[in-house]
């Protein structure tokens, strides 16, 4: 490794209400998509206020994308027209290919605090995968393999395959990994990237540097190319979601939970779904 990413773009996340009544913060949307193709959109909806998420997200639909909800503490219920209902806590992930469409429900509960910690990220889907059948996926916390790669350095791999350990979501479109990465207090990471695919991290716990600048809790990095990144922890733990994917370097069309390739196929969604003719497979 020769080439070490420097930092493109830094993001800060903004407060917005989303679903019922949703008080989240925006890490990235719509306006700043482009820069991180093939991700879409990234929200923090960590809350220890019962009353700013309990409306929760009731029944609307997605095409084109897939979604990704990782709980770090708390419960979401979840339901969806292909059949499937459930609660996924502390520790899980649902991983949802809406395809060429679904249409869903998400109410989280919190915990016996109060407490509802996660996130969920939009990835989008290749052109020629829009209208694939939708897929859902329940990733109980104990499938999650957890590794030490160094010491002082652990990762929990949802997706990827990180020194030969792989996560147990290996069939997604973009090529991603998402890894939930810990650093002990002096600790520095290195990781390998293939060039051409889209990098960023998320800070969600503690403070430290990558590429000279300092970074806590809230911050999003976006790297430049490279083929390795590399972050330190500061004097207390570190925590980031490390994100990489393929780009897919194809026009957008989105509007609100849908994303296409044109308007056209936008206006077609939007319509099947006042007609009664969005759900294709159940």
């Amino acid at each position: 490794m020769k080439n070490a990413r420097k930092i493109k773009r830094v993001f800060t996340r903004q407060p917005v209400m989303e679903g019922a009544g949703v008080h989240l913060n925006r890490v990235f949307g719509h306006s700043e998509a482009p820069a991180l193709d093939p991700f879409l959109m990234l929200d923090d909806f960590r809350s220890d206020t019962p009353e700013h998420y309990l409306k929760g997200f009731p029944w609307h639909p997605h095409r084109g994308i897939e979604t990704i909800t990782y709980v770090l503490k708390g419960d979401v219920e979840h339901g969806d027209s292909l059949g499937n209902k459930g609660i996924i806590s502390s520790g899980d992930v649902q991983w949802m290919t809406a395809g060429s469409g679904i249409i869903h429900q998400e109410m989280p509960k919190g915990d016996a605090e109060g407490s509802m910690h996660g996130f969920q990220l939009w990835t989008n889907l290749p052109a020629s995968q829009k209208m694939m059948p939708p897929k859902y996926r329940d990733i109980k916390a104990d499938q999650v393999p957890e590794i030490r790669v160094q010491d002082g350095v652990s990762i929990k791999v949802i997706a990827g395959n990180v020194h030969g350990t792989k996560g147990p979501m290996d069939d997604i479109m973009i090529d991603p990994e998402f890894l939930d990465c810990t650093l002990a207090a002096g600790r520095t990471f290195v990781h390998g990237v293939d060039p051409s695919y889209t990098a960023f991290i998320y800070v969600i716990g503690g403070h430290g540097t990558t590429d000279g600048r300092s970074i806590e809790n809230g911050t999003l990095v976006l790297y430049d190319t490279g083929d390795h990144l590399s972050l330190k922890a500061g004097d207390e733990p570190l925590q980031f979601l490390l994100l990489i994917g393929k780009p897919l370097n194809q026009p957008v069309a989105w509007q609100g939970p849908i994303v296409m390739n044109t308007q056209e196929e936008l206006a077609t969604a939007f319509q099947e779904y006042r007609d009664g003719t969005f759900i294709k497979e159940k």
